[in-house]
């Protein structure tokens, strides 16, 4: 496709939001032809992202959640990802199917065996793989604590859970390292977006 996909990742907390509030009002990044389009997962005020946020918030089964997940991923990809892509423009996604595979990677850990494999294989074939990803690094006790000053509280902000998320974030990470760049959360937002941009203006 003539676009690019770009995703941002990293456990909660870690600054992915903040980050591309910035990067929205980016000089270097502005275009007049609004050739740039954020997007988010799971979406936002549609069928399928309603779905999904109603089973973050109730005690839902982590299988049926998994597959709750990948409807709202394969909605995505069809009304916003691929039709902006094949018009050429740059997509960039807050949080896109790296966190599918490690936040329900952990869920599904003592379910199934090779969790994190398993969510990957069953994107195999059609899911539109990241030209870029930037991973913010956090350790889970910063996350926890950032998302209580926010005052946010959810299901997957527990130590030993964001512990397993993250080691898997870093395992795919070390699997495609020419697709991910790892940031540290903890670093200056301005020194990140520096970074950011001038990764970005590399691919293009």
């Amino acid at each position: 496709m003539p676009g690019k996909l770009i995703t941002f990742e990293g456990i909660d907390g870690s600054g992915k939001s903040t980050m591309l509030s910035l990067l929205k009002e980016n000089k270097d990044l502005k275009k007049p032809d609004d050739g740039i389009v954020f997007t988010r997962e799971p979406t936002q005020n549609t069928l399928t992202g309603k779905a999904v946020y109603a089973a973050i918030e109730n005690d839902v089964d982590p299988m049926a959640e998994l597959f709750l997940f990948m409807a709202d991923h394969a909605a995505h990809i069809s009304e916003t990802v691929r039709p902006n892509l094949s018009a050429g423009k740059i997509v960039i996604s807050d949080r896109y199917s790296d966190s599918r595979c490690a936040y329900q990677g952990a869920t599904l850990d003592k379910i199934i065996p090779n969790a994190l494999d398993f969510i990957k294989n069953i994107h195999v074939g059609w899911t539109i793989v990241p030209d870029l990803t930037f991973l913010f690094d956090l350790t889970p006790e910063d996350s926890v604590e950032r998302c209580k000053n926010r005052g946010e509280k959810t299901k997957f902000e527990k130590i030993e859970f964001l512990t397993q998320v993250r080691e898997n974030f870093m395992t795919i990470a070390k699997t495609e390292p020419g697709r991910f760049v790892i940031l540290d959360a903890k670093r200056p937002a301005e020194e990140n977006e520096k970074i950011i941009v001038e990764k970005i203006l590399s691919i293009l």
